[in-house]
């Protein structure tokens, strides 16, 4: 089967496999790899580099009279540099042969190709030696493998470059990132470069002609090249790759025609993986627009009999609606908000109302304010009909977050800091254990009960909701289970302790909410890092439905949710199928 009808034979499988991008800081950006597509241009280049892409001549020049060739320039250049002496690089031997080369190719180590393999350095005096304008001074950041991204190029001036001879690059030198996360990324200098010099995390891999160097190129993109060099790398503290390593690689070499003719295959076939990937990400996007455009009609029902009708008909097509985790999570976003402006669970007129249950609250607050259980009552202004963030339902109210706890306060560190912790003993809450779905435990850290004891004020204990009120998970909460009997929290994690328990599901839904999410988000403080202080979260205006509705509100999301998550474990094993049966085509195509 021809690469060609490789792809459409696959089409389906190609486009279809995609995997959420992995994110950190607030919430997910939504953006999904297209993993499908990303394996067929791995494919391409590993059958590209195998000799399977295009048909071999017999009648061409074979690769190991283009060795001879390059040989002889090579020692041509060798004998006229005086200043270091060349090593021998070791021959492959049968038994050393990656996989079985077509007829006519040659295997080669890299080093025998080049004039120059070698990284670049940092000029004297460091980032001090930038200039605003001078010789560019390529680093890792801008080389890729689609050319260079020069946003932030620094630069040297021309005294400096001159006294780094040794790293000065020329037009059409091959770029290959040598050390940390983008180790691998390679791109070619272009024609047009008048000079550059690189960082000591880019080599410099200057061939000798005739050779082309796309083809090269395209070889170190390919998984084979890929796959040596991350796994001979050397460094314990950080990835790397020698010159030593680099320059024995082996080289599968087709003949100079074959060169150039897999060069315009790979290049007609990145073409079409690139308008497939357009068409994908063009269906992807519109399919989020109807989404977004379809749970907006749906927030904005103005009442329960609306809201019912539009999710009829959202739901007759929940299958095809939400087939992204991208879109599972915005209809979830959309529950919470619906459950929170009371639109999601009926009304009902016997209800005690909010008023009485939050002058319950304040007779509790007196009586606990007397026994001693709290110090003394704080009052808050009353939050005004400006203030509020929407209309209230019949019956609800509007209310200051810190009138309705008993406390409100982040945690601390223990004197010693990390020298605290033991083995066993207290959990110590930190945010990186704080997830809106409950607590993650996996890297869970312990004090001993002496220092839980001296840390008496920001002991946890079962209902009690935690809120991360700094970094990139400022505002996601949970509340802690009764399955743990108490813990400690850091000072990235405030605790919520209201004097109704009967309303922490209630609370920590509004918590998890676009509504108080807009709050958490806009009301932070602090130029370094994101940060809620106690003051500002006290004062959130928080609505309030009457104690029986909380209850029903709270149960609805749950069905809801439970069906959301339905919807994301078939969504997940789908994704997986299709990314399994994508890898099982290309194993089968490189048989």
């Amino acid at each position: 089967m021809s690469a060609q009808e490789l792809i459409i034979v696959h089409l389906d499988l190609w486009t279809g496999a995609v995997k959420k991008k992995s994110s950190s800081g607030r919430g997910s950006n939504g953006k999904v790899e297209l993993t499908g597509i990303k394996k067929l241009r791995e494919l391409i280049l590993e059958l590209a580099v195998r000799g399977k892409l295009v048909e071999q001549d017999p009648n061409e020049e074979p690769a190991e009279a283009l060795v001879e060739k390059i040989a002889k320039k090579r020692a041509e250049f060798l004998r006229a540099r005086t200043t270091k002496k060349s090593v021998q690089l070791p021959q492959i031997s049968r038994e050393g042969v990656p996989f079985e080369a077509p007829d006519g190719w040659h295997w080669i180590r890299l080093g025998e190709l080049t004039e120059k393999i070698g990284s670049g350095a940092t000029p004297r005096g460091g980032k001090g030696a930038y200039v605003e304008s001078g010789i560019p001074f390529l680093r890792s950041q801008n080389i890729w493998n689609n050319g260079f991204n020069l946003q932030d190029v620094a630069y040297i001036p021309s005294e400096t470059h001159g006294r780094m001879s040794n790293t000065h690059v020329f037009p059409n030198d091959i770029l290959l990132n040598i050390t940390g996360a983008s180790l691998g990324r390679c791109t070619i200098a272009p024609s047009d470069l008048k000079t550059a010099n690189v960082s000591q995390h880019v080599t410099i891999i200057r061939t000798i002609d005739p050779l082309n160097r796309r083809y090269l190129h395209y070889l170190i993109l390919s998984p084979y090249v890929q796959s040596m060099i991350w796994g001979r790398q050397v460094g314990m503290a950080r990835e790397g790759l020698s010159k030593k390593v680099l320059e024995q690689f082996e080289i599968p070499l087709p003949p100079l025609g074959e060169q150039h003719r897999i060069v315009q295959k790979v290049d007609e076939l990145m073409a079409l993986c690139d308008r497939l990937e357009q068409h994908t990400s063009d269906q992807l996007e519109a399919h989020e627009t109807l989404v977004d455009t379809l749970l907006d009609i749906l927030t904005q029902s103005e009442n329960a009999t609306e809201l019912a009708d539009n999710w009829a008909r959202l739901a007759a097509h929940f299958d095809t609606l939400f087939t992204t985790e991208q879109s599972i999570n915005k209809l979830k976003h959309s529950i919470l908000h619906l459950a929170v402006t009371g639109r999601l669970a009926r009304q009902d007129a016997g209800d005690e109302s909010a008023a009485a249950l939050l002058q319950s609250i304040e007779n509790e607050k007196a009586e606990l304010t007397k026994s001693g259980a709290m110090k003394r009552i704080k009052h808050f202004p009353p939050v005004s009909l400006e203030e509020h963030p929407f209309r209230l339902p019949n019956g609800w109210r509007c209310y200051r977050l810190g009138a309705l706890v008993s406390k409100l306060g982040s945690g601390s560190t223990p004197r010693g800091g990390q020298r605290a912790y033991v083995d066993e003993g207290i959990p110590f809450l930190r945010s990186q254990n704080v997830w809106n779905d409950g607590l993650r435990l996996e890297d869970i850290v312990y004090i001993s009960e002496d220092t839980h004891a001296r840390m008496s004020n920001t002991i946890v204990y079962p209902q009690d909701i935690l809120l991360n009120i700094t970094g990139a998970s400022l505002g996601r909460s949970t509340i802690f289970p009764d399955r743990i009997p108490e813990a400690n929290v850091s000072q990235h994690v405030t605790i919520i302790r209201l004097i109704e328990p009967a309303m922490t599901s209630f609370v920590h839904l509004c918590i998890k909410s676009p509504l108080i999410q807009s709050l958490v988000w806009g009301r932070q403080v602090g130029m370094a890092i994101e940060g809620l202080s106690k003051k500002v979260l006290e004062r959130f205006e928080m609505p309030i439905p009457p104690l029986a509705e909380q209850r029903r509100i709270v149960q609805k999301v749950d069905e809801l949710m439970a069906l959301c998550d339905q919807l994301k474990e078939r969504l997940n094993q789908t994704s997986d199928t299709r990314c399994q049966l994508a890898e099982t085509v290309v194993e089968g195509a490189l048989k």
